[in-house]
């Protein structure tokens, strides 16, 4: 009866490790995603700070704004 039981759990355990390594599989993926999306934001930030910076760039005000509509 111990050997069945002991199968039991261990068929149990092998699930639960099995679910587990899943979820940490897909952590792992969205670990990367949020590491990607870090970089681009942080790439745009330093471009727009050498454009201020360097290129001496100014926003232009709201007034001075021309939006194009596509045909």
């Amino acid at each position: 009866m111990a050997v069945i039981y002991s199968q039991y759990l261990s068929r149990l355990l092998f699930i639960e490790i099995q679910r587990q390594q899943k979820i940490l599989q897909r952590s792992d993926v969205e670990w990367g995603q949020l590491q990607r999306e870090l970089m681009t934001l942080t790439e745009q930030n330093q471009i727009e700070r050498n454009a201020v910076d360097k290129l001496k760039l100014v926003a232009p005000s709201r007034e001075n704004i021309i939006f194009v509509k596509p045909k």
